[in-house]
C-alpha cells in the first residue's frame, strides 16, 4: 500500500481533508491512499471542527496558530501538502490588494513548506480572482515560486458545477508534482457530467429532524415581506417589489443580495458572509438556508458536525473547499501515481515564460 502523509496549511474545517482521506485508488497491484499527518489554521472553531471530524484520535496534530508564528522545523515529515491560502486579497468582492495586501503574501508559507519537506506533490487552491491581482503579476509570481521550489505545476480554473457539485463555484487549483518524479498530472473531467441542482442537493434525501447545524435563522418581518416578491433565481435588485421594500443601495449591486436559489440549477457560490442579505435564500420558503442546507451545497455529509456559534459555522462552511470536488481532484493525482488512465482535458490556464493566460469568469466570488 502506498500512503501519502498529508500536511495542510490554512486547512479550514476540513473540506480538502474530507475529500483526501476518502480518496483511494487501486491499480490491481497496489492501493494508493491519503493519511492525515498534521494541519494548521488560526481560527479556534475551525480547528475544533477539523479535529472533531478528521482526526478525533490525534487532536494534537491540528496546530491552531497564525501561520506566521508556525515553527515548521517542529512539523513531522509529509508526502503531500494542501494549502488553500487566504483569498481575501484576491477575490473580486473586496479591494483586490493582491500580493500587496495583508493576506496576499501568505501563499509564501506554503512555498516554505515545499522547500523544507519536498513532498511528492501538492495542491494549492484560491479564487479565480487571483488572475487579476496586481495586473496579473501576482499569479505569475506565485507560479514562478512554486516551480522554483522544485515542482512541475498544472494550474486550472475548475468550474465545480461541471464536476457534479451542486454549486457554481469557480476556483483555481494548482497541482504540483516534484520534478524528480516521473509522473504527469492531467486535469480530470467527467464525461456526460450530470448537473446536480440545489433542490436535489438539499431535498434528496431529506435532512433528518435531528441533524446538526440545522437551526433556522429568525427572519425579520421586512425580510419575509421582501422575499415574497422575489422569485426563484431573482435577487433584491431584479425583482419587482413595492418601493418601501427596495434596498437603498448606491454603487455596485451585488447579485447575491437576497437572491433565491433556482431549484432547477446548481446553487450560486456559497460564501462565508452572512450580513446584508447574503445568507442564500430558499427557492420557495421565505427564509435563509440553514447551515446544514448550505453544507449540503458544499457536499459535506450530514454526519460532518461543525462546531462553534451559528455565525462561525456559516463562515466555516463558506470558506471550505467542497469535499467531493477535492476527492475528484486528489483521486486523479493518486491515479497518476498508480499509472491509471482517466478522462482528462487540457488545462485552461496557459503558462509561458512571459505571461499567464487565464480564462475570464462571468462571476467569481
Amino acid at each position: 500500500m502506498a500512503v501519502f502523509r498529508l500536511g495542510e496549511l490554512f486547512s479550514g474545517p476540513g473540506g480538502i481533508a474530507m475529500g483526501a482521506v476518502n480518496s483511494v485508488v487501486n491499480n490491481g497491484r497496489e492501493e494508493f491512499r491519503i493519511a492525515h499527518e498534521w494541519a494548521n489554521d488560526y481560527d479556534k472553531d475551525t480547528c475544533a471542527t477539523y479535529r472533531h471530524n478528521i482526526c478525533p484520535e490525534s487532536k494534537n496534530s491540528v496546530i491552531c496558530r497564525d501561520v506566521r508564528k508556525l515553527d515548521i522545523e517542529k512539523l513531522s515529515d509529509i508526502d503531500a501538502l494542501a494549502f488553500g491560502f487566504p483569498c481575501n486579497d484576491f477575490s473580486i468582492v473586496g479591494e483586490q490588494k493582491g500580493i500587496d495586501g495583508v493576506f496576499g503574501p501568505l501563499y509564501s508559507y506554503g512555498v516554505n513548506i515545499l522547500r523544507r519537506f519536498q513532498p511528492k506533490w501538492f495542491l494549492a487552491e484560491n479564487v479565480g480572482g487571483l488572475k487579476n491581482s496586481n495586473d496579473g503579476q501576482a499569479f505569475k509570481t506565485i507560479i514562478s515560486e512554486l516551480e522554483a521550489a522544485g515542482y512541475k505545476v498544472v494550474p486550472h480554473l475548475y468550474k465545480f458545477e461541471n464536476y457534479e457539485i451542486p454549486q457554481a463555484r469557480h476556483r483555481i487549483i494548482i497541482i504540483g508534482i516534484r520534478n524528480d518524479i516521473d509522473v504527469t498530472f492531467r486535469v480530470p473531467f467527467i464525461p456526460g457530467n450530470k448537473i446536480v441542482t440545489s433542490r436535489e442537493a438539499i431535498l434528496n434525501p431529506p435532512i433528518a429532524a435531528d441533524a446538526t447545524n440545522n437551526e433556522l435563522t429568525k427572519q425579520s418581518e421586512t425580510v419575509v415581506e421582501r422575499l415574497k416578491f422575489i422569485k426563484p433565481g431573482q435577487n433584491a435588485f431584479t425583482a419587482t417589489m413595492p418601493d418601501h421594500l427596495r434596498l437603498n443601495v448606491k454603487g455596485a449591486k451585488i447579485s447575491q443580495i437576497y437572491k433565491r436559489l433556482d431549484p432547477n440549477k446548481p446553487a450560486y457560490t456559497v460564501t462565508g458572509s452572512g450580513g446584508g442579505g447574503t445568507h442564500i435564500y430558499h427557492w420557495e420558503e421565505n427564509r435563509a438556508l440553514t447551515n446544514r442546507e448550505r453544507a449540503r451545497l458544499q457536499t459535506f455529509p450530514d454526519s460532518f458536525e461543525f462546531l462553534g456559534s451559528k455565525e462561525s459555522v456559516r463562515k466555516q462552511i463558506g470558506m471550505a473547499v467542497p469535499p467531493q470536488a477535492a476527492k475528484i481532484i486528489i483521486e486523479s493525482v493518486l491515479k497518476c501515481f498508480a499509472g491509471i488512465e482517466y478522462p482528462y482535458i487540457e488545462s485552461n490556464i496557459k503558462l509561458t515564460e512571459k505571461t499567464v493566460k487565464i480564462p475570464e469568469l462571468v462571476e467569481d466570488i
